[in-house]
């Protein structure tokens, strides 16, 4: 029998005017429920098999979970079905990402014509292959540093101009202008597009980047996505744009994914926004609440202002209901009275201390002039000195012809020695 023998669907009589498949045709065709069971049927006796594979989808609606799974070596997928009776049999930690075995048994449903396969048991084998070389890179980075808190650029409070990198036409794009400039009007983008998954993703988003960081208008990037699952994001967590973005000399926020999607670029950003929307609301300040910070500032400076000039009247009126201030008059006229004797005392004391001076000055004055020689000179008497200005004791060194100064009362003379000793009576 083949997959087109004519197949009867439970619970349902064929339909009177539908043929078997395999007797279908053009004149007489088949029925698609007829063709839908006769392809569940032949489905249905498959067995069990347990295949390998990589959590790439991994959906809870309800108590049952619609997941997909895609090969380790290449890009084939299936999809999958736990039912609610068959999710407490299997790991609860299962996430995207994961690389697990499944046993799985082939379904089709007839009413919609969908294929999948029914997961009776499920249980993990590791990291898939590229979460695993993902995680070995993580732990490279973060030991050389490039994850340190310390490293990170703190974010300008109000940027000049904000790069953003993104797909085109995204809705992270809108979502960050969108929100952007609701919280801060004049808010300035830079967009550069770029493949945000794929092949040309990595080298377009660096090629960006450079361009954006070397522009001395841009103060903080933003690198945008909405989210995806692991394989389209691991773009993000490539080595060469990890490295970039550490180095940038520009503020870079990592705006990729929602909380659970973790790219290596989460990780070396200055910061991290769990959205796009998120991104938005971290780099651009709230023009409202700016304004209320002022005017609450504000009132907190007028009211302190206001507080201070009353206390200080206060204490002004207080001085002035003093009684020294309100009738000054009779402490003027004692201190007067004070001052104009306290400068009579000195003006006699210093009159006599002058007068004492005077007297003093006079008493020297006699003892120099009567010590002076100029005294004796007014005598009458005579200074003789040599030629070399030795003045003549001896009449023996001054002997015949030698010259002589005579200093008297008023000026000097010049003589000549005659050598003659006049000896003293």
């Amino acid at each position: 029998m083949t997959v087109f023998e004519a197949a009867a669907i439970p619970g349902e009589p064929p339909p009177a005017d539908s043929v078997a498949p395999r007797d279908s045709s053009a004149d007489a065709p088949t029925s698609v429920a007829r063709l839908n069971g006769t392809i569940r049927d032949f489905i249905a006796r498959w067995n069990t098999v347990w295949v390998e594979g990589e959590i790439t989808s991994w959906n809870v609606r309800g108590s049952n979970v619609f997941a997909r799974l895609k090969d380790v070596r290449s890009d084939a997928q299936i999809s999958i079905r736990v039912w609610s009776s068959v999710r407490p049999r299997i790991p609860g930690d299962l996430a995207i990402g994961d690389h697990v075995v499944a046993a799985v048994k082939a379904d089709y449903f007839v009413k919609g014509g969908d294929f999948s396969f029914i997961v009776s048991a499920m249980k993990h084998v590791g990291l898939g292959d590229q979460l695993e070389r993902l995680e070995k890179l993580r732990a490279q980075l973060r030991q050389e540093g490039l994850f340190d808190p310390s490293r990170k650029k703190a974010l300008p409070f109000l940027p000049h101009r904000i790069g953003l990198i993104t797909g085109e036409r995204s809705d992270a794009e809108k979502d960050v202008l969108r929100n952007a400039e609701l919280r801060w009007p004049q808010v300035r983008f830079r967009t550069e597009h770029v493949a945000v998954q794929g092949e040309r993703s990595v080298s377009e988003v660096l090629a960006a980047l450079q361009r954006l960081d070397a522009d001395p208008e841009v103060d903080v990037i933003i690198i945008a996505r909405g989210g995806g699952d692991p394989q389209t994001l691991l773009g993000f967590s490539d080595e060469r744009l990890v490295r970039a973005v550490a180095a940038a000399s520009t503020p870079v926020v990592s705006a990729i994914g929602h909380e659970n999607d973790h790219p290596l670029l989460d990780d070396v950003a200055d910061l991290r926004a769990s959205t796009p929307t998120d991104a938005a609301k971290r780099v651009v300040p709230d023009v409202g609440e700016q304004r209320a910070l002022i005017a609450q500032l504000r009132a907190r400076v007028t009211g302190r202002l206001t507080q201070r000039i009353s206390h200080d009247i206060a204490q002004l009126e207080q001085l002035r209901s003093r009684p020294v201030l309100r009738s000054p008059d009779p402490i003027i006229d004692d201190r007067a009275q004070e001052v104009w004797l306290l400068a009579s005392r000195g003006r006699d004391t210093v009159t006599r201390q002058l007068d004492a001076a005077h007297r003093a000055t006079a008493e020297l004055r006699a003892s120099l002039r009567a010590l002076s020689p100029a005294s004796t000179l007014a005598r009458g008497y005579a200074i003789v000195q040599l030629d070399d200005g030795r003045i003549l004791n001896d009449a023996a060194d001054a002997p015949s012809g030698a010259a002589l100064t005579v200093t008297v009362d008023r000026g000097s003379v010049r003589a000549r020695s005659e050598g003659e000793v006049v000896e003293a009576g």
